[in-house]
C-alpha cells in the first residue's frame, strides 16, 4: 500500500540529506541566482524532482501494485536477496545483481524500509534527484573546465531536464536498472572530469576510478561502452595534450613527404590536431582520429601509466567475466545474442530529435538569419568593394610556386571543403540507404510485444511498405545533422579559444588560431578570467563547442553499445542521449547595446533559461501523456477464442 501522496518518513530522512549536500554546496560555492544562493536553488530542485517521482510512484503502485513487465524478474529476485538467500538466482535475469544490492544496501543501513513492491520502486525515486545532482556537476565541469565546481543557472536546469528525460523518468517509478544504472555512469563521468580538470591523477582517485568502473559494470554490462571507451578514450586524449610538446614555427614546404613527415613529427610528440566542433570541417575529423592516432602510438607507455591503467584494468575484468559467463548476458542468452545491427545508428537520430526539439529551434532560428545577412550582402556587393590582393595572398602565392605539383594537388584536395561536405552527405545517404537494404533487424520481441511503443513504430512505418523504409533515409541524415549543429552551438557566440589546431589545410572557420601550446596556456586562462567576471555574478557561464575529439569518441561509444543490439528499445539510447545533452553547449545572450545596464543581468539571464525552461516544458508534456496512457488505457491480451492469456493480467503501454 502506497503512502497518501508518497508521503511517509522517507521523505523527511531525503530532505536531511539534501541539505546536508546542499550545506557543502554552499561552503564551496558562493554563486548567486538572483538573491537566492544556489545551494537553496538546488535544494528546492532536488526536492521538486523528489516530489514528482513520489507522486507517480503513488499513481504507478495504485494502478501497478503487483510487479510488471520486466518487474516479474528484477522485484522477486531483490525479495530473495532481502531474506538473505544470496546463492538463488533467476536465470531469466540479463543484468548483474548490482540494482538489488545497492537496494538492500540502502534499505538495511540508511532507511530500515522493507523489501515490499512499493519501497524497491521508491529506491529508484530516490535515485532520480541523485541523479540530477551529478548531471549537473558534469555540466559544471564541462562549463568551467580547470577551475573547480562553479554552479550556474543553465548548468542546474540542464541537470533537472536530464532527470526529467521521459524515458528516463517514467522507470523511476518502476523497479528497472536504468536509473541506479545511468546514476552510477554518470557519477564515473563527474570523476573523470575532475581528473581530466587535473594536471595529474593521484593513486587515490584511480582506484576510486577503477572502484566506479567496476560498479557501473554491475549496474549493466553494456556500461563497459562509457566507463572504458567513452571515458577512457577521453581520459587518452587528455594525456596525449598533457605532453604539451615545446612550441615550433611552421616552415615552408617545397615537397609533400617534408610537409607529411612534419606533421607527423608534430603529431607524435602530442602537437595534435582537435579544434572545437564549431570550426571542424569533415577534413578535420580525419585529421584529428589520425592525429590522437599517432600520438596515443607513440606515447603509448606514457598514457596508460599516467592516464588509462584503470580503464584497462575495467576492461581486463569485463573480458574475465565475458570468458568466465559464456556470453556477455548472464541469463535467457538464447533471446539476446549479439549481433551486427547497424540500423540503431539510424534510428537514433529521429529519437533524439524527437525529444531534444526545443534544442534545434534556435538552431534553425540561426540558420535563417544567416542565410538572409548572406543574400543581403550578395545583393548589396558591388565591383568596388573588392578588395585587391594583400601582401599575405602575395607571399602565398610566393611559396606555392616553390612547392612541388604533388604538393600543391594534395593541399587544394585537403583544402576543397565544400567538396568534403557534397562527399560527405553522399556517402552517408549510400552508407545508410545499404545499411537499410542488408542490416534492417527485427527482433521477434518487437513483433510479439504489443506493450512497447516501438512495436507501433516499427508496424506504422518500417512494417507498412518496403519503400517507407527507404523514405525514412533523408529523415535519419537530418536528425543526425540537427543534432550535430546543436553540438556546434550557435554561430553568433563570441568567438572562443582555438585550440589545438595543427592542419597543413586552410579551414575557413578558423580565423584567430593558437597555434603552440604557450599560446594556448595563456588564452586560455585570459578567457576563463573574463567569462567569471562577466557572468559569474548572475550564476551563467558561457560554454563553447566541446573538441571534436570528444565528439568521435561520443559517436563511436555510441555505436559500440547500440550496434550489438537486436533489439529496439528507447531505454538503449538513454545514455547516449545525457551524454549529447550534457555536450550541448549553452545558448549565448543577445544583449541590444540600448538595453539599460541595470536590466542587461536580467536580460541575459532570461534568455539564457528560454531553451532551458522550454525543454522542461515539453519533457512535461511528454511524460504527461505517456504517464496518461499507462494508466488509463489498461488492456488484456486474449486468444483467436477469447480466452484470457498472460494469466488474465493487466497489460500496459509502455517505453
Amino acid at each position: 500500500m502506497a503512502p497518501l501522496l508518497g508521503l511517509d518518513s522517507s521523505f523527511v530522512l531525503q530532505l536531511l540529506r539534501y541539505g546536508f549536500i546542499s550545506m557543502i554546496i554552499h561552503v564551496y560555492a558562493k554563486v548567486r541566482v538572483g538573491s537566492f544562493p544556489i545551494a537553496l536553488v538546488i535544494f528546492l530542485s532536488l526536492t521538486a524532482i523528489e516530489l514528482l517521482g513520489r507522486q507517480w510512484l503513488s499513481v504507478v503502485t495504485k494502478h501497478a501494485p503487483e510487479p510488471y513487465l520486466d518487474e516479474v524478474f528484477h522485484i522477486p529476485q531483490a525479495q530473495v536477496y532481502c531474506d538473505g538467500k544470496y546463492t538463488i538466482w533467476d536465470d531469466k535475469i540479463t543484468t548483474p545483481p548490482g540494482l538489488y544490492a545497492l537496494t538492500i544496501l540502502s534499505h538495511s543501513l540508511l532507511t530500515g524500509l522493507p523489501c515490499s513492491v512499493y519501497y524497491l520502486r521508491l529506491f529508484n525515486v530516490e535515485i532520480i534527484s541523485f541523479l540530477a545532482l551529478v548531471a549537473t556537476i558534469a555540466k559544471a565541469r564541462l562549463e568551467q573546465p580547470g577551475k573547480g565546481v562553479q554552479y550556474s543557472v543553465t548548468a542546474l536546469w540542464t541537470g533537472i531536464n536530464v532527470a526529467l528525460f521521459p524515458v528516463l523518468f517514467f522507470f523511476s517509478g518502476l523497479y528497472y536498472t536504468d536509473v541506479i544504472s545511468t546514476f552510477v555512469v554518470l557519477l564515473a563521468y563527474t570523476n573523470h572530469l575532475s581528473r581530466v580538470n587535473s594536471n595529474e591523477s593521484s593513486l587515490a582517485n584511480d582506484v576510486y576510478t577503477l572502484f566506479l568502473g567496476l560498479l557501473a559494470l554491475c549496474m549493466r554490462q553494456t556500461n563497459i561502452f562509457w566507463v572504458v571507451v567513452y571515458m577512457g578514450g577521453l581520459e587518452a586524449v587528455h594525456g596525449v595534450k598533457a605532453l604539451n610538446p615545446e612550441p615550433v614555427a611552421t616552415p615552408s614546404f617545397s615537397t609533400l613527404s617534408h610537409q607529411v613527415g612534419f606533421y607527423a613529427w608534430r603529431y607524435s610528440l602530442g602537437d595534435i590536431h582537435d579544434p572545437s566542433l564549431n570550426l571542424a570541417s569533415p577534413i578535420d575529423l580525419l585529421l584529428c582520429a589520425v592525429s590522437i592516432g599517432i600520438a596515443a602510438f607513440c606515447n603509448l607507455g606514457t598514457i596508460v601509466r599516467q592516464r588509462i591503467w584503470p580503464h584497462l584494468l575495467i576492461l581486463g575484468a569485463f573480458v574475465g567475466f565475458v570468458a568466465w559467463n559464456g556470453g556477455v548476458v548472464l541469463g535467457d542468452k538464447s533471446n539476446h545474442v549479439a549481433t551486427l545491427h547497424l540500423a540503431q545508428m539510424l534510428y537514433i537520430w529521429p529519437l533524439f530529435a524527437f525529444f531534444s526539439v526545443p534544442l534545434f529551434i534556435p538552431r534553425l532560428l540561426d540558420l535563417a538569419v544567416l542565410a538572409f545577412n548572406i543574400i543581403t550582402r550578395i545583393v548589396e556587393q558591388t565591383p568596388a568593394s573588392k578588395k585587391s590582393p594583400t601582401t599575405g595572398n602575395k607571399s602565398k602565392r610566393t611559396n606555392e610556386a616553390n612547392q612541388s605539383m604533388a604538393l600543391k594537388v594534395f593541399n587544394k584536395l585537403g583544402s576543397g571543403h565544400t567538396i568534403h561536405s557534397i562527399i560527405v552527405l553522399a556517402g552517408t545517404l549510400a552508407v545508410a540507404t545499404l545499411i537499410v537494404r542488408l542490416n534492417t533487424i527485427i527482433h521477434p520481441f518487437t513483433l510479439a510485444d504489443n506493450r512497447h511503443y516501438m512495436f507501433y513504430v516499427f508496424r506504422y512505418t518500417i512494417l507498412r511498405s518496403w519503400w517507407i523504409r527507404y523514405a525514412l533515409v533523408p529523415i535519419y541524415i537530418v536528425c543526425g545533422w540537427l543534432c550535430w549543429a546543436a553540438l556546434q552551438g550557435s554561430p553568433f557566440s563570441s568567438p572562443r579559444i582555438h585550440q589545438w589546431i595543427q592542419t597543413p589545410f586552410s579551414n575557413p572557420n578558423s580565423t584567430a588560431v593558437a597555434n603552440t601550446p604557450a599560446d594556448r596556456k595563456f588564452e586560455q586562462t585570459n578567457t576563463s578570467h573574463e567569462s567569471s567576471e562577466s557572468e559569474s555574478g548572475l550564476g551563467l557561464a558561457i560554454t563553447a563547442s566541446p573538441p571534436t575529439s570528444t565528439v568521435l569518441i561520443l559517436l563511436l561509444s555510441a555505436a559500440l553499445s547500440l550496434i550489438t543490439a537486436p533489439l529496439v528499445e528507447p531505454r538503449y539510447f538513454i545514455l547516449p542521449w545525457v551524454f549529447w545533452r550534457l555536450l550541448v553547449p549553452t545558448r549565448p545572450t543577445l544583449v541590444l547595446p540600448t538595453t539599460p545596464l541595470s536590466n542587461k543581468g536580467s536580460a541575459a539571464l532570461s534568455q539564457r533559461l528560454f531553451i532551458p525552461a522550454l525543454e522542461t516544458l515539453w519533457f512535461a508534456l511528454v511524460n504527461v501523456a505517456t504517464m496518461y496512457v499507462f494508466v488509463t488505457r489498461p488492456f488484456y491480451w486474449r486468444g483467436p477464442d477469447g480466452e484470457l492469456l498472460d494469466g488474465g493480467r493487466v497489460q500496459r503501454f509502455m517505453w
